[in-house]
């Protein structure tokens, strides 16, 4: 996924430093930013005491986000999440109106129940080409999964509100820290780009506990 299609999505809903220290604070100062509060409730599962926190910014019609949550994401759960070890955020950065409006439906699913809003993911990104096809009759299928009825999944995709919310969190991810594709994960503040295997994420994770 690249950047062009990550920055007309933004101008299309109306939104149009580096660091000059030593690398240690430059990665806790982007840690801070990434903990900064959105507009958006933030999607968490893991202990908030956990060492490490990753952050992954993911669009729904992206492929490799998919990938992960199908193959990495189900052992870095079961090793690290559950185990107290990690603390994972999931960050919506939608590439385009597709991803956003799945987004927006996984949301509404959830009402700010984390587990669900994993559940709905999953399901939209097992769907995934499915989605990008036949978004409107992949939507619907879903909502009606998830005990939502047709209206329900309408009014849904026509809050603008959230619409606007989503924006303004992909805008701040985009500016502020430097996300231009998808997915872009932060490892307590370490930014890293695109899709990566367990084994390689196992790696980056494993110091951070010793410290």
């Amino acid at each position: 996924m690249n950047a062009p299609r990550c920055i007309a999505f933004v101008a299309l809903l109306a939104f149009t430093a580096p660091f000059f220290a030593g690398p240690a604070v430059a990665q806790s100062a982007m840690a801070a930013a990434v903990a900064k509060p959105v507009s958006l409730p933030d999607i968490a599962i893991g202990s908030p005491k956990a060492p490490v926190t990753i952050t992954e910014y993911a669009s729904m019609s992206c492929s490799h986000c998919a990938a992960f949550g199908e193959n990495v994401f189900p052992m870095l759960r079961s090793k690290y999440i559950d185990t107290g070890k990690v603390r994972f955020v999931f960050r919506e950065f939608p590439l385009d109106v597709a991803a956003a409006a799945a987004s927006m439906l996984a949301r509404c699913i959830a009402r700010n129940d984390s587990e669900k809003y994993f559940g709905a993911i999953e399901t939209l990104f097992k769907l995934q080409d499915r989605l990008i096809r036949q978004t409107k009759e992949t939507l619907n299928f879903v909502g009606k999964l998830n005990g939502m009825s047709e209206q329900d999944v309408v009014t849904c995709e026509r809050d603008q509100a959230m619409l606007d919310k989503l924006a303004a969190d992909q805008k701040y991810a985009h500016e502020t820290l430097k996300v231009d594709s998808t997915p872009t994960f932060f490892l307590n503040g370490e930014r890293l780009k695109g899709s990566m295997s367990f084994e390689e994420l196992e790696e980056r994770i494993k110091p951070l506990l010793k410290k």
